[in-house]
């Protein structure tokens, strides 16, 4: 009763202990083109609608192969919209990612217009399509690499090599295990590796992770069916018993991935497999096995040596040993330096008969040092500020990859920050137009600047005068105004300067022109309003800026007095004006009065003549 009291205790505090699982991988896919989400058959899978691209065109596309997802929709990216186009996908976690990227056609392709192109990740060029690649049912309809992504973001770009455009039918970017493909010392030191083959040994049909309902973690990879490595030489082996030590962390491979292999026979004991490669590459060999056959139930019946291009990789490879059981999975990593064309991988037994479940070949691509990240920056507040054609795209990274900088933009790599960065932009004669952004100045490294012959117009930016390893400056021909920052005196390196053309003003300043004696090339002319160099015309005295204040504040107030005598002659003339109307209006009423009052003065004036002349002559009239 007490065991059992114990033991319902137990299970009921098992039962109240919190649950530790571990988290969905973070998992984005997108359908190119799509105006809305898409759920995908047989597995309901999720494709978020287009977003994050720089330009392309979306369209209804056609899916080169059958193992493409069943997607309706692409985005292509014409020449005329620039020949670098990006998708920048933000908030993504910080983590080691699994990102695939799906080809499409617009049309059924010819030798003509079947679309080749280059791709890279994060600045890095990963893979340019071959021709043919349509024709195909295997890899080659899609790339796929394992990278680190640091910054919260993913940058994935397309680069036209001119014959057609690139398509994209999907693109997937899926968490893996930080640990997972660890090859070696360089794993995760800014190494990317792009996978080149993955083969199902003894499968005969092509699998995804999510077929054999593999883990999550696992990154969903796609697994290619072979039958046989040449010859029909080898034999088919399979099994449905349980695979041990499959599904383990960090790489999560599905248990059928080991339930199937291929084994040599007595006809041709070594077992082989060559491919093709590019040569003076590094490349990652993972081999997979598990020891199903049903003949070989001990250690010691099955050994072989494992070479790789003839030199001996691995010896007296015992698999039940090895894994320490049959039906038990392990797997055996090699990274090589292949200089020539071809890569071989010979099992040669010794004892019984060779054996593989599995092979996966990664090239090892040392991922490319990116731009600084505040020049990046700059160049696309110029880019805006400017209207920059769409032919020259200038999307993604400038510098990198090598083999695809921004047209305009020349780059050097800086030691000192391990990044590179813009020493020189040459944009003469492109048509452009708007005012030159402030955020010049963060285009520190810059030593030669041509802008010549543009509608460029405003001021040119003081922030100029920050970029102190200028050694050229060409502005000229454009319709910049104002006047010449006295900031360009502190650029003590220039030795080509021209700004003429222009519609500047003022002095030129006294740095500049003295900087004339020590052989620079400065040009100014055809400039109205400059002067105080040789060659220009002579400026006025100069006025310290007091003098320029008191200037203008005097001419404010001698306009004020102006202003105010005005009103008041204004006012007076409108006074006077309204008397005369009045005048005017009243002048008959006051012509009577007067008339009136002068014949009344008059009659006054006679009468007292007549009284008088009678008082003098009365005496002399009565007598």
């Amino acid at each position: 009763m007490m065991v059992r009291l114990i033991l319902l205790f137990f299970i009921f505090f098992l039962a109240l202990r919190p649950s530790y699982t571990r988290p969905a991988p973070y998992a984005l896919r997108i359908s190119c083109g799509a105006r809305n989400d898409v759920h995908s058959p047989p597995t309901n899978t999720l494709w978020n609608k287009d977003f994050a691209y720089t330009g392309g065109i979306p369209t209804n596309g056609t899916r080169p192969s059958f193992i493409t997802p069943p997607l309706q929709t692409l985005r292509y990216f014409p020449l005329s919209d620039g020949p670098e186009n990006c998708y920048n996908i933000n908030r993504v976690p910080k983590g080691h990612y699994s990102v695939r990227i799906f080809f499409g056609l617009v049309s059924e392709p010819n030798f003509d217009n079947e679309p080749l192109f280059d791709v890279s990740v994060e600045g890095t060029q990963i893979y340019s399509l071959q021709s043919g690649w349509s024709n195909h049912d295997d890899e080659q309809i899609f790339v796929e690499a394992l990278i680190f992504l640091t910054d919260g973001s993913a940058s994935l770009c397309f680069h036209s090599t001119g014959h057609g455009d690139p398509a994209i039918l999907s693109i997937e970017i899926l968490q893996v295990d930080d640990r997972a493909y660890n090859f070696g010392p360089q794993f995760g030191q800014g190494t990317i590796l792009r996978t080149d083959r993955r083969l199902s040994c003894g499968a005969e049909k092509p699998r995804f992770d999510v077929d054999y309902s593999g883990d999550h973690w696992g990154g969903d990879r796609f697994w290619n069916p072979i039958t046989t490595f040449g010859q029909r030489s080898d034999r088919t082996i399979t099994t449905k018993s349980s695979i041990k030590q499959s599904s383990n962390s960090p790489n999560f491979y599905p248990e059928a991935l080991y339930q199937t292999a291929l084994a040599s026979t007595n006809n041709q004991p070594d077992l082989e497999y060559t491919m093709d490669v590019d040569p003076n590459r590094n490349y990652s060999i993972w081999l997979h096995f598990a020891e199903i056959d049903p003949l070989v139930t001990s250690t010691g019946q099955r050994v072989f040596d494992i070479l790789i291009n003839g030199d001996v990789t691995f010896q007296d490879v015992d698999i039940a040993n090895m894994s320490g059981d049959i039906n038990t999975a392990f797997v055996l990593n090699k990274t090589i330096a292949v200089n020539g064309r071809t890569l071989t991988i010979t099992m040669h037994p010794t004892k019984g008969h060779a054996l593989i479940n599995a092979v996966e070949i990664f090239e090892v691509i040392v991922a490319e040092s990116k731009t600084l990240p505040d020049e990046v920056r700059a160049l696309q507040t110029l880019k805006n500020a400017l209207g920059l054609p769409l032919r020259f795209g200038w999307n993604g990274d400038p510098c990198v990859p090598q083999q695809h900088p921004w047209s305009g933009a020349d780059c050097q790599f800086d030691r000192t920050s391990s990044k590179w960065v813009i020493d020189g932009l040459g944009l003469d004669n492109q048509g452009l137009r708007g005012l030159l952004p402030n955020d010049m100045s963060k285009l520190r490294h810059l030593q030669s600047i041509n802008l010549s012959g543009n509608s460029i117009r405003g001021p040119i930016p003081s922030s100029l005068g920050a970029v102190t390893s200028l050694e050229k400056l060409d502005l000229s021909y454009n319709f910049f105004n104002g006047s010449i920052p006295e900031s360009l005196g502190q650029l003590t390196s220039l030795q080509i300067l021209n700004l003429n053309g222009n519609s500047l003003s003022g002095r030129v300043p006294a740095a500049l022109g003295g900087r004339l004696l020590h052989r620079a090339s400065f040009n100014f002319t055809d400039n109205a309003g400059l002067c105080g160099i040789p060659g220009l015309p002579t400026c006025g005295p100069h006025l310290s800026l007091g003098a320029k204040i008191g200037i203008a504040s005097g001419s404010c107030v001698a306009l004020l007095l102006i202003f105010t005598c005005l009103m008041c002659w204004w006012k007076r003339r409108q006074n006077i004006l309204r008397a005369q109307r009045i005048a005017a209006r009243d002048a008959p009423y006051a012509k009577a009065r007067t008339q009136f009052s002068r014949d009344v003065q008059m009659a006054r004036h006679h009468g007292h003549e007549n009284a008088r002349t009678a008082t003098e002559n009365g005496p002399s009239l009565l007598s």
